[in-house]
């Protein structure tokens, strides 16, 4: 239930702006003049049900995207939930769940996600991302390196593992045979709603109370069909 507030609290402009992230696949599609996917959807669904226009804000990165909303550009991000974005950002429980995996060269020794945490190991990744965050304080012994895109980093420097979202690293090993994923996950990517932490508990709330109801009424499942996405990355209920 929306109370008269959350309008002008989450969209003091009077347009809801929308931070996408295009560098994410899974989660939006197409190009900045024209984005699609289940964000743009949520977007536009957060949108009409407060009554205002929305502007779709388009970035190549979840680094840039997190940006946007942190400086005030943005009222409303698709992220990752992340103990080093939630100083800053107001999450809803998730609407879906991606995996990171590794790929690795197709001949490496590595054949398990924790051989990859090893001394001398390096690790490309896209700089800002989940897994950036996640890997950056998680790792042991092996280190990073960050670079625009993870596997790209990882072919170009010659690196012994690169990270990545499931359903891209997927297609780039089906692409290229001397690449292998390495069998198993090493994290769910819980992707959240958000807005800054200074906005009204109402506002939060109904963000939260919406994410819910388009996870259990079939529309955060029905656009991840529309966009070519599996229906079982739908996130269970809060």
């Amino acid at each position: 239930m929306t109370t008269p507030t959350v309008p002008a609290d989450l969209a003091p402009t009077g347009t809801l702006r929308a931070s996408i992230n295009l560098g994410n696949p899974v989660l939006a599609q197409g190009t900045p003049d024209a984005p699609a996917g289940v964000t743009v959807d949520l977007a536009r669904e957060i949108g009409a049900r407060l009554g205002l226009p929305v502007e779709l804000l388009c970035f190549d990165a979840a680094r840039k995207s997190f940006e946007a909303m942190a400086d005030g550009r943005a009222d409303l991000c698709f992220l990752a939930v992340d103990p080093a974005r939630e100083t800053e950002v107001a999450f809803t429980a998730p609407y879906v769940v991606i995996e990171g995996v590794y790929a690795v060269p197709r001949d490496s020794a590595l054949g398990t996600v924790a051989e990859v945490d090893a001394p001398g190991v390096r690790i490309g990744v896209k700089e800002g991302s989940a897994y950036d965050l996640f890997l950056s304080r998680n790792l042991v012994h092996a280190t990073v390196v960050r670079g625009d895109e993870g596997v790209d980093t990882f072919r170009s420097e010659g690196l012994e593992a690169g990270a990545g979202i499931r359903q891209p690293m997927t297609a780039y090993a089906a692409a290229h045979p001397e690449v292998r994923l390495v069998e198993g996950r090493f994290m769910e990517i819980r992707q959240a709603v958000g807005t800054t932490v200074s906005r009204s508990p109402e506002t939060v709330a109904f963000l939260r109370d919406t994410v819910e109801e388009l996870k259990a009424n079939g529309f955060v499942a029905e656009s991840l069909r529309r966009s070519g996405q599996e229906a079982g990355l739908l996130a269970p209920p809060a």
